[in-house]
């Protein structure tokens, strides 16, 4: 069913069209730019107020030992870098100015020296400590897998930390996204002694040392419950445990805290325990006494880091701030210069003037069902041409004359169920059929292209506008199909696990992600391959160092724009509220060669649209 058009009024942008830098659009998913902002509150909640005047996208505060400074994260200047303040709000100073992401800072018990988490090594989230004085910085931890959350022992003895180190992270079960392994680790601050405190085969995350540094406070949870906890809203029954682990044993005793996803732990005077409850119909701040059995609340609403002042009676921390409209545009930070970023909405792709934009969008009537938008950036103008009362709907791409839009339409449960979709065996993925659809740009003319019992979705053009190849699930066998729309014959391309085709601009290949492994094994990827339109010539792009998908071509066909999983978790996946917050946007060219990183945050960046005449 054709809704009528709804037109949505937004200021107007500016859009240049010029031939440098490249330009592409992308979406993000979960946390968006502006919405983490930080508060000061006492203890019980009382007296919150801002901690900035200015508020930006500001998160992951630590109080300093002597009470006077607080340092937190802020995407302010382009990059996540690291900054101190008065806790009154004044005295501002920014302490990196790194193109890499620097976060997660905790201080020497002297404040002299902090120790933050950073990819300014080899691009993985490792450890870094920074000397105050002189901004000397200098790397403490390296490998793969992550490093996060560090904290420093009161007797400066020690930095405690959570590490997926050693671990490939295994697919959730039934899905694509990856869960979250780490354990507890500990180092000495000149990098010696590094050790594995916790083997608990799990996830345990965010250490805080207990006054006399012989304790550490944790949460821990089953690697499987991760997909829970990233949600922005777990649903009921999820939850994690508080535990507290010997420092010189590793022994783990349960801390008595009550149902939930409890993240963000610290231990208080006494035998008190702050956290954060993220999931229920009252999250916020708690507190626990395990003597007592005593549960008191804190400062309300969906907040994700707490840290409390050396006399336990204030708190700093940073809530997920919702409400106002969002510009259709956004720019952002792209580590290359010659490469511009801006954020959209999900799935962008571009018409082939270049003048608008189709995104996939939430109807304002129904947040349950999608709908087909397109963004005029000169205007401002946002319109929605397709929506439907009882079917999703998938972005697919442009005509190449501009008149009309292809894409996808049905439930689409796994996209949208909030990980309640588990695909056990292949026949699962058919989700009770898709089918592929066209409309004209006015929303007129809609029309359904496929029939049956399949999956089929992410339609792609091929130059010409006489065929177009889609990706089919099926009872009877999964791979990519070719549909002649004078004809309406099909032709089968491929037979594996494959996704996200897209016709090169020049009409000599066919770009599409497959599951290189053939199933959801640990040691599974997704990964980028090429395939000429008669089947031959198949060539693999990418090879098995994360998951690869969501691409686009550039309008020359010379290079191809993708998202990534290459390079790992870079936080706790509970603090991020996104599926798959290891994505990251890069750029390569269509032969896999020059490969480059454009995005580095603890984001879920992803689905690049390359704007057309930009190479």
């Amino acid at each position: 069913m054709r809704f009528a058009l709804l037109i949505l009024a937004v200021p107007a942008l500016l859009w240049s069209q010029t031939s440098s830098p490249r330009r592409l659009a992308y979406a993000r998913a979960g946390v968006q730019p502006g919405q983490p902002q930080l508060f000061v509150a006492n203890a019980d909640g009382s007296g919150e107020h801002p901690l900035l005047a200015v508020p930006d996208t500001d998160y992951n505060p630590v109080w300093s030992p002597d009470g006077q400074s607080i340092v937190f994260t802020s995407d302010r200047y382009g990059s996540a870098d690291l900054f101190r303040v008065h806790p009154d709000g004044s005295g501002l100073v920014r302490l990196t100015s790194e193109a890499s992401y620097d976060d997660q800072a905790s201080l020497s018990p002297d404040g002299s020296q902090l120790v933050f988490v950073s990819t300014r090594g080899k691009g993985t989230a490792n450890l870094w400590i920074l000397d105050l004085t002189t901004k000397a910085g200098r790397e403490l931890t390296s490998g793969e897998g992550g490093d996060y959350r560090p904290a420093w022992s009161p007797d400066g003895k020690w930095i405690a930390f959570s590490s997926g180190h050693g671990v490939t992270p295994p697919f959730s079960k039934g899905r694509w996204e990856r869960l979250q392994m780490a354990e507890i680790y500990l180092v000495h601050p000149d990098g010696s002694g590094l050790k594995k405190l916790t083997t608990l085969g799990k996830f345990c995350g965010s250490p805080k040392w207990t006054a006399d540094s012989r304790g550490i406070v944790a949460y821990c949870m089953d690697g499987q419950d991760t997909m829970l906890a990233r949600q922005a809203a777990p649903p009921a029954g999820s939850g994690t445990k508080l535990e507290r682990i010997d420092a010189a044993t590793g022994v783990a005793a349960d801390i008595p805290a009550g149902p939930g996803v409890k993240i963000s732990p610290a231990p208080l005077a006494g035998d008190e325990v702050g956290y954060v409850r993220k999931d229920g119909a009252e999250p916020g701040i708690y507190y626990s006494r395990a003597s007592s059995k005593e549960v008191r609340r804190g400062p309300a609403g969906a907040i994700r880091t707490a840290a409390w002042s050396p006399d336990g009676k204030q708190v700093v921390f940073w809530r997920r701030v919702t409400g106002g409209t969002a510009p259709p545009v956004r720019k952002m930070f792209s580590r290359n210069p010659n490469y511009e970023l801006t954020l959209t909405g999900q799935l962008p792709v571009f018409s082939p003037s270049g003048k608008q934009f189709a995104t996939q969008s939430r109807p304002v009537a129904n947040p349950k069902l999608s709908a087909l938008t397109v963004t005029t950036p000169e205007t401002g103008n946002v319109q929605v041409v397709y929506q439907d009362k009882t079917r999703n709907v998938m972005n697919g791409g442009w005509s190449p004359a501009g008149d009309r839009l292809i894409f996808s339409i049905g439930a689409f449960d796994a996209f949208f169920d909030g990980f309640r979709s588990e695909f056990l065996k292949p026949a699962d993925r058919v989700e009770g059929g898709a089918q592929i659809a066209i409309v004209k740009a006015d929303g007129t003319g809609f029309q359904e292209l496929t029939t049956g019992p399949d999956n089929n979705a992410f339609p792609s053009f091929s130059p010409d506008g006489n065929r177009f190849v889609y990706r089919s699930f099926s009872a009877k066998g999964n791979g990519l199909r070719i549909m002649n729309l004078e004809t309406k014959a099909i032709t089968t391309l491929t037979s594996g696990y494959d996704n996200f085709p897209l016709w090169s601009p020049r009409g000599d290949l066919i770009l599409f992600a497959r599951l290189s492994d053939g199933d959801y094994r640990p040691g599974g990827s997704y990964d980028l391959y090429t395939i000429r339109p008669d089947g031959t010539s198949l060539k693999r792009l990418t090879n098995g160092h994360g998951n690869d998908a969501h691409m686009s071509w550039s309008s020359d066909g010379q290079y191809i724009a993708f998202a990534s999983s290459r390079m790992g978790f870079k936080d706790e996946v509970a603090y991020t509220d996104a599926p798959q917050p290891y994505g990251e946007i890069f750029v390569m060219r269509n032969d896999g060669t020059g490969v480059e990183q454009l995005t580095d945050n603890q984001w879920e960046e992803g689905t690049p649209g390359w704007e057309p005449g930009v190479r």
